[in-house]
C-alpha cells in the first residue's frame, strides 16, 4: 500500500480497521500507542500516560470514605426495617378468624414477602461491596479500574464508590 502525507509531512500508513478484542501497538520512534478494540482504533501517547495520576491521595481517599460511610449507614438501615417488616407479616395475631377472604390475601402476603427478601437480598450485596471498597481505600487500591489499571473518574466514584470499573471497561464487559 502506497503511504498517503500527514499533516506535519511524515509519511502516514493508511488506516487499517482489524476486528480483535483487544490490541496494542506501539508506534516506532514515538510515545504512542494505538490500541484496536472490536473495530474502533484509539491512538494514545503513552508518555502522557505515564505522567498520568495513578492514585488518589489522602485526602480524597477520606472523601471517598465518607460517602461510603454514609451510604452503609443508609444501607443497613433500609435492612432493618425491611427485616422489621419482615417478621411483623410474620405475626398473624388475631387475623386467622376470616377465612375466604384471607386465601386471596395470603398469595398477596407471599409475593410481597418474597419481593421484600430480593430487595434484602440485593442491599446486603450493596453492603458486601460497600464494605469491600473500604477495604481498598485501606490497602490503597480504591479508584483503579481493575480492568485497565487506569485511575476511575471522580464523578463515577461519587456516583457509584462501590465501582471496580471505568466506563470504558464496563463498556468492553458488556460488549
Amino acid at each position: 500500500m502506497p503511504l498517503k502525507k500527514g499533516k506535519n509531512g511524515g509519511e502516514v500508513q493508511p488506516e487499517r480497521r482489524l476486528s480483535c478484542n483487544r490490541q496494542v501497538l506501539q508506534l516506532p520512534g514515538t510515545h504512542k500507542q494505538t490500541i484496536l478494540t472490536n473495530n474502533r482504533t484509539t491512538v494514545i501517547n503513552s508518555k502522557a500516560m505515564s505522567e498520568e495520576k495513578l492514585r488518589y491521595s489522602q485526602e480524597e481517599l477520606n472523601e471517598f470514605q465518607e460517602i461510603i460511610l454514609e451510604k452503609l449507614q443508609n444501607a443497613r438501615k433500609e435492612v432493618a426495617f425491611i427485616k422489621e417488616t419482615l417478621s411483623r407479616r410474620n405475626d398473624a395475631g388475631t387475623d386467622n378468624t376470616a377465612s375466604t377472604a384471607k386465601v386471596l390475601e395470603d398469595g398477596a402476603d407471599t409475593a410481597e414477602k418474597e419481593s421484600l427478601n430480593q430487595l434484602a437480598s440485593r442491599q446486603l450485596k450493596f453492603i458486601q461491596q460497600l464494605e469491600n471498597a473500604l477495604i481498598r481505600i485501606k490497602n490503597g487500591s480504591y479508584g483503579v479500574c481493575i480492568k485497565t489499571g487506569r485511575l476511575i473518574p471522580k464523578e463515577r466514584l461519587k456516583a457509584v464508590p462501590h465501582t471496580q470499573h471505568t466506563i470504558e471497561a464496563k463498556m468492553m464487559r458488556n460488549d
